[in-house]
């Protein structure tokens, strides 16, 4: 599978001043298969070592003695590691808190060696005083198969190129194409073994199957590290966010999951699950205007899964309701369309908002900000009114509002319309524009050899 990560390691092997390498993510995204195929193509040999079932990791860190370490590494793996000629993989590194700490001394001691580290629940590592040093590490962010990746899995490389040429009115005639590809994603998601097996066998019970594996498998990861005073409040919050995101207003509602319910009683269960990658958090801001930042409200927010096949397994939701009676679209309040555009954003790093108005039903399902701001609706149809949205942008013109629907696109001269599935790709087109025209009209300054 191609994996758009996979480019951003590149960058970050040729980086003039390379420091070790973190990659971030959830279980099941991919991180062990993208370093792994990223060691074989890129260099020499790559020593990969598994802190979890490798009991020797465990009492190696009794110091941080950087060439005692490289030799230990060499020992365990069968891999004669030399400076600037093999990657270093570290996974699983949760399991041994002091490799955390061990990062500090690769940076400053021994920058001449490739090191990555990664592990399916490193967010938890992170924030649990393990002293992990900031500052001192380079970091990468894998999430779930976008919807152009899950593309070019399936062998679509042609359409993702005529996306990437811009013609957005010459791709409605390719829209019924798209549309399916659209229909395949919502259920089988972007899990990486859920992807890799579908393109092989595409077999809708075996793609079910493995989404269930990996539910069971964050259940056991709940079990086994998540402290014994929050583990039910972890289990509760998991469970209800399919019903939250069935409901008209997505809010994160607290007594919905127990009567009386108060945010001082789940709020460290909810960053419990967030450090570990398992969901997104989307804060509501209390005015559409730069920067968003400023207006955060902290305590009304909405909470999504990590990914959409994941999401429809948990609802279990038949293959049948989203690859052929398009319910997936059309009922379950379009949660499955939000949680698939939020995903669409988080893969580009996005700071993704939502706005809602007090004592009023106006509500903005997710908000963005580039240059400018852009207020976003979701339709998971092709119904194209657009009450709230032309209600922000009568107060505030400056706004840019678009729709993302199953329509076709169609720029209005208020508000774009723009299809579902092409979400990435012009947010991506909007941003590098206007670094373009940022560039072009910033100042240019010569300097004179002396």
């Amino acid at each position: 599978m191609e994996r758009t990560a996979y480019q951003k390691l590149l960058e970050w092997k040729v980086k003039k001043n390379r420091k070790p390498l973190v990659l971030n993510g959830a279980r099941q995204v991919g991180k062990t298969w993208l370093l792994k195929e990223f060691g074989s193509k890129e260099f020499e040999t790559f020593a990969y070592i598994n802190c979890d079932d490798t009991p020797e990791m465990e009492v190696s860190f009794s110091d941080f003695d950087t060439e005692r370490l490289i030799r230990v590494f060499s020992s365990v793996s069968g891999i004669e590691i030399q400076p600037q000629k093999n990657l270093i993989v570290l996974d699983e590194v949760q399991e041994v808190p002091l490799v955390l700490t061990s990062l500090k001394y690769f940076c400053e001691n021994a920058p001449e060696y490739y090191i990555a580290f990664a592990g399916s629940l490193l967010g938890i590592g992170l924030h649990e005083g393990t002293g992990f040093p900031v500052g001192k590490v380079d970091e990468i962010n894998l999430y779930p198969l976008s919807f152009e990746e899950f593309c070019k899995a399936l062998g679509r490389t042609r359409l993702v190129k005529q996306v990437r040429e811009h013609r957005w009115d010459e791709l409605s005639s390719l829209s019924h194409t798209f549309i399916e590809l659209l229909r395949q994603y919502y259920y089988v998601g972007g899990m990486s073994a859920v992807v890799k097996d579908y393109c092989e066998n595409q077999n809708l019970q075996a793609v079910r199957d493995i989404q269930n594996q990996i539910l069971a498998d964050y259940k056991r990861d709940f079990s086994k590290h998540v402290p014994k005073n929050i583990l039910p409040k972890v289990n509760i919050v998991w469970d209800s966010i399919p019903s939250q995101l069935a409901k008209e207003n997505k809010k994160f509602v607290y007594s919905a999951i127990k009567k009386g319910g108060r945010a001082k009683e789940f709020e460290n269960a909810i960053q419990w699950l967030m450090d570990a990658g398992l969901i997104y958090k989307v804060l509501r801001v209390t005015k559409i205007e730069k920067p968003l930042k400023f207006y955060e409200d902290f305590a009304a927010f909405k909470l999504f899964v990590v990914d959409l096949g994941l999401l429809g397994a948990m609802v279990q939701v038949s293959a049948k309701d989203v690859l052929v009676n398009n319910k997936a679209f059309t009922e379950y309040k379009g949660s499955f369309t939000e949680q698939y555009v939020l995903q669409e954003l988080v893969t580009l790093n996005k700071n993704v908002y939502y706005y809602s108005k007090e004592n009023s039903t106006l509500e903005i399902d997710f908000i963005i900000q580039n240059d400018d701001v852009y207020p976003i609706e979701v339709k998971a149809e092709e119904n194209l009114r657009s009450k709230s949205l032309q209600s922000v942008y009568n107060s505030n013109p400056d706004l840019k509002p678009c729709r993302f629907s199953m329509a076709n696109y169609r720029q209005q001269d208020w508000l774009t319309n723009v299809p579902l599935y092409l979400v990435r790709e012009w947010i991506k087109e909007k941003e590098n524009r206007n670094a373009l025209e940022d560039f072009i009209n910033s100042p240019i300054v010569f300097m004179d050899e002396d």
